[in-house]
């Protein structure tokens, strides 16, 4: 499938899409920004409860998948499952988990999230070396536009010219804002290593700012600010590929843009050790995450958008996505150690942008 150009894919979509603004709130007691984590009312004795704390993207997906896991776990086991789900920003969910919130299994859009709860003690063991480097699913990071695609955007740089307004979330909340950021400063060291030989971060430094120059607005999270753009904000919107999909599968008429140079978004989730054993629930958590990266749920998940990371669900899912000429990972980077400290820190790349400094 050729790269760099618009498309408006069909994917069967099962489970619904949240339509309204994410409501974003404070953290309260030490549970997450969301209101208290959503239950199941039919909790009996003898039932087991299992906490979720999850990023905002999978909300709709996992509105499918908890039944499928409860009628599973209840068939081999005789034992019910009670969910208890919270929903956020993936960096307000990480803060909540540390903060008390007891959630037995955290589900984020990055691994720095998970690895700042293992530093805080509460993850015990080194969730990447399991399964598939301890990811659920990967993406991209692509442009939406409204339909038919007005501006004739193709690419990063269509984003910096003059009068296109453009959204993405904010990287102090939203693990999806920092893997668009990332994607476009990685797009600016490739150009400037296909022109030099050798990644230049002060012209990667200026291409992101030039995209910067023209956000309409900086939002909680990455369904907040997909949401704004339903409303009509802005001109295009940097995403994951997946949250695009999901709309054009329900009818929403979008176009998607595919950069020649973009990231890789690679997804994990891990056990919460400290939440499990003071619980009792490591047998069900564990089976969770398995019942995740099964190849029946990941091939459910390359219908819903995703891209797989089982072998076999990622094979037949591989017809319905492109994979960019310049496509790069977060090792391309420097990984994430790295990233955090040179974008990200208090006088890293990301905040000079936003101050214009």
């Amino acid at each position: 499938m050729p790269t760099n150009r618009t498309r408006t894919p069909s994917l069967r979509r099962a489970g619904g899409i949240a339509g309204s603004l994410l409501l974003l709130l404070g953290l309260l007691s030490g549970c997450s920004g969301s209101a208290s984590p959503k239950a199941d009312p039919a909790a009996a004795q003898g039932d087991v409860t299992l906490v979720i704390g999850a990023y905002s993207v999978v909300k709709d997906v996992f509105a499918e998948l908890l039944p499928r896991f409860k009628e599973q776990w209840k068939e081999q086991t005789g034992q019910t499952v009670v969910f208890q789900e919270s929903y956020e920003a993936s960096g307000t969910q990480a803060r909540a988990i540390i903060g008390g919130f007891e959630a037995d299994v955290a589900v984020l859009a990055m691994e720095g999230d998970l690895q700042r709860i293992r530093d805080a003690g509460l993850i015990e063991h080194d969730w990447r070396e399991g399964p598939y480097r301890g990811n659920i699913t990967t993406s991209i990071a692509v442009i939406g536009t409204r339909a038919g695609n007005p501006l004739g955007i193709r690419g990063w740089e269509d984003l910096m010219k003059p009068g296109v307004k453009v959204l993405y979330p904010n990287p102090q909340t939203s693990g999806g804002a920092q893997w668009d950021i990332n994607a476009i400063y990685g797009a600016g060291l490739k150009q400037s290593e296909r022109v030099t030989g050798q990644k230049d971060p002060a012209y990667a430094k200026g291409y992101l700012e030039r995209v910067h120059a023209n956000i309409e607005s900086l939002d909680k999270s990455g369904r907040a600010s997909m949401a704004a753009f339903e409303y009509g904000v802005g001109d295009a919107i940097v995403t994951y590929e997946n949250e695009l999909l999901a709309r054009i599968a329900k009818g929403v008429d979008y176009d998607i843009v595919i950069p020649d140079d973009t990231i890789l978004i690679e997804n994990p989730a891990a056990v919460v050790d400290r939440n499990v054993d003071k619980r009792g629930t490591r047998e069900v958590a564990e089976a969770f995450l398995e019942f995740l990266r099964s190849e029946e749920t990941q091939r459910y998940l390359g219908t819903q958008g995703f891209r797989p990371v089982e072998p076999q669900a990622a094979a037949e899912a591989a017809a319905s996505y492109t994979t960019p000429p310049g496509l790069f990972d977060i090792h391309y980077l420097g990984g994430w150690p790295q990233v955090k400290k040179e974008l990200y820190s208090k006088r890293g790349i990301w905040y000079q942008v936003l101050a214009g400094i």
